[in-house]
């Protein structure tokens, strides 16, 4: 585990993943995510460009006058801060839209990767519908787990003085959550709950947030960031198979 769980490992299998989408057999998994994320990012785009600097003007009006020297340093500072949590939203409601491609897609990878598929997408159709309401309640779950991470951030972002440590917090946390969103469909398909996935991607955290700020990275470039949802859920699958797969699958950590 130790020589994988590298932040530059993280960002090598985000990397990958703009490779792998293009892989024989994954291709046509693609085109629903990536006309679903082109949609929703220039929507955010649009309506989201306006609120950005009004969040960044509100931000900076909260630094007490005797640190006002740094604005030159904050300001920037809350500006990308501002897009990472932008466009951390659009990703997660493109992802939450997107969600029944998401597996198909991830499964793709696997199979490129493994030669089989992973263990959800080899159950029938009918089984699969009747794991539909622990589905939604792991999905809920997530939501509840998002909230309560984001709270004491909000918070300390209202603290005049301690929200100096806001900015570089939220990047983090994007980084985090958006690592936690991609790699959920690989690790679901392989039957894990987003309870248990805490604790799989905790044995790999800093590779998850290499991963997590690589795509928070590309998710502030225009025109790339339309292709992130499918780049970032292939790259994730890629890290499932080939670095977490010792943690939940003995037969998959030897392929």
């Amino acid at each position: 585990m130790a020589t994988t769980n590298r932040i530059w490992n993280g960002v090598g299998w985000f990397l990958r993943g703009f490779r792998l989408v293009l892989a024989p057999g994954v291709k046509r998994y693609v085109a629903a995510p990536l006309a679903i994320n082109v949609v929703l990012f220039a929507g955010a785009l649009i309506a989201g460009g306006v609120a950005v600097y009004e969040l960044a003007v509100w931000l900076q009006s909260m630094v007490p006058g005797w640190l006002e020297w740094l604005t030159w340093l904050l300001w920037p500072l809350y500006i990308i801060a501002a897009l990472v949590v932008l466009f951390y939203v659009a990703g997660l409601v493109a992802t939450v839209v997107a969600a029944p491609f998401m597996g198909p897609l991830a499964a793709a990878v696997e199979a490129h990767l493994r030669g089989e598929l992973p263990p959800k997408q080899r159950r029938s159709r009918l089984r699969i519908v009747r794991e539909a309401v622990p589905a939604v309640l792991s999905e809920l779950y997530k939501l509840v787990y998002f909230v309560v991470c984001a709270l004491p951030l909000l918070l300390l972002s209202l603290i005049p003085g301690l929200n100096l440590l806001a900015p570089p917090l939220w990047l983090l946390f994007g980084a985090w959550m958006l690592a936690r969103e991609y790699l959920d469909p690989p690790l679901g398909n392989h039957d894990l709950s987003f309870r248990q996935q805490s604790r799989v991607v905790g044995q790999y955290r800093w590779a998850a947030l290499g991963f997590g700020g690589a795509a928070s990275v590309a998710n502030t470039i225009p025109l790339v960031n339309f292709l992130i949802l499918p780049v970032a859920v292939a790259g994730a699958t890629a890290m499932v198979v080939e670095g977490m797969a010792a943690e939940f699958d003995p037969e998959g950590a030897r392929c």
